[in-house]
């Protein structure tokens, strides 16, 4: 049996990952192809494109790599209806995913969406071609199956991956040692996200806050996992900053950053959930071209952007976007949060009953749902 999936980035590489598992378990002979990362080749995945390929977003962003991703759109569907898959699974990137999956599923290719997108969120009636598109989705939030049965879309909650990767209670002490960070210091993570367009917007203002707080808070260790191929570009912003001591820019390694850290400055995205499962008070900022931000500010359906307070349903941890994507106002969010000791408990005890919401054996419950799909 052969699937086809595409993942488009390192947050969909890392979920796809972790499917393959429970997919592998139940078919050992199972052939993987598509386009994807590492984490999937590990289970015997062949990329046939890498994902940094698809690892574009903003309007504007994707505009610059427009040609590029549609000829490998094409290209791939081209691929895909020559010699069909058993199964496509399209794993988030919708922008990309949907369009193949809806060509896909009307030539008789059976078809899973692996992350609802966020309808709940913003752009409501993607839930449209969401049902032209997928055979089942796969639902990473509890809340998300009712939303789309009310339009007759076959889903099911799985539960979050990584709430089942992250430990409920991290080794923060084994983690320190891995990175070189003593035992007894405070522990500034910097995660100014995985793709070229973040790094640009971010790296310099969040590692500029990181410098202002360590000076604020003499000893403190600043920890930055950085992707292998933009590691120079955080490393030259380090250096703008003045950051030439207690700092670590790691080759990746995140889940090492979150698990050593005290506190965490975030890009919005999927590192903002992994940072609420390692229980950490957090600062989540972000800044697009503002063409973007402006064609998308009205298509928000939420006041939040941050996934931990998305699913709490209110505002537990502060988000700065645009023009408050500054040094000063990065600073002093993350200084409020040191010298407020019973607001940080008060906060990992909320990410801990979020924790255990999400837990489930995801594997498992994907790969039941998949061969259901696969008898229908």
């Amino acid at each position: 049996m052969r699937f086809s999936m595409v993942a488009g980035e390192a947050s969909g590489d890392l979920l796809a990952g972790l499917l393959l598992e429970g997919l592998t378990r139940r078919w050992p002979a199972l052939q993987t192809d598509g386009i994807g990362g590492p984490q999937m080749q590990r289970h015997g995945f062949q990329p046939w494109w890498p994902h940094e390929k698809l690892a574009v977003r903003g309007y504007v962003e994707v505009l610059r790599h427009y040609r590029e991703i549609v000829g490998i759109r094409n290209a791939l569907r081209e691929r895909l209806l020559a010699d069909p898959p058993d199964c496509f699974i399209g794993v988030d990137a919708p922008d990309f995913n949907l369009g193949l999956e809806e060509t896909l599923k009307a030539r008789g290719i059976r078809t899973v969406h692996f992350v609802c997108p966020s309808i709940w969120a913003w752009r409501p009636q993607r839930i449209h071609q969401l049902k032209r598109a997928a055979g089942h989705v796969l639902c990473l939030f509890p809340f998300e199956p009712e939303i789309l049965a009310r339009e007759g879309v076959p889903a099911t909650y799985v539960g979050h991956p990584l709430a089942n990767v992250i430990p409920k209670e991290a080794d923060k002490a084994a983690a320190r040692a891995q990175v070189g960070i003593p035992a007894g210091a405070e522990v500034l993570a910097v995660l100014p996200g995985s793709r070229a367009s973040e790094i640009d917007y971010h790296a310099e203002p969040f590692l500029a806050a990181a410098a202002r707080v360590q000076r604020a808070r003499p000893g403190m260790h600043i920890v930055v996992p950085a992707i292998p191929s933009l590691k120079a570009r955080i490393e030259h912003a380090a250096r703008l900053a003045g950051l030439h001591q207690d700092i670590h820019i790691l080759d990746g390694r995140s889940h090492e950053a979150l698990a050593a850290a005290d506190l965490t400055l975030i890009a919005s995205g999927t590192a903002t959930l992994e940072a609420a499962l390692f229980k950490l008070p957090m600062v989540i900022a972000y800044r697009l071209h503002w063409i973007t931000y402006r064609l998308m500010k009205p298509k928000a359906l939420q006041p939040w952007i941050g996934l931990p307070n998305i699913l709490c349903g209110e505002t537990v941890v502060p988000e700065l976007i645009q023009s408050q994507v500054n040094p000063e106002s990065l600073a002093r969010a993350l200084l409020d949060w040191l010298e407020a000791p019973d607001r940080m408990a008060a906060v990992r005890e909320r990410f801990s009953a979020l924790h255990e919401l999400l837990a489930r054996d995801t594997a498992t419950l994907a790969t039941d749902a998949i061969e259901k799909t696969l008898q229908g």
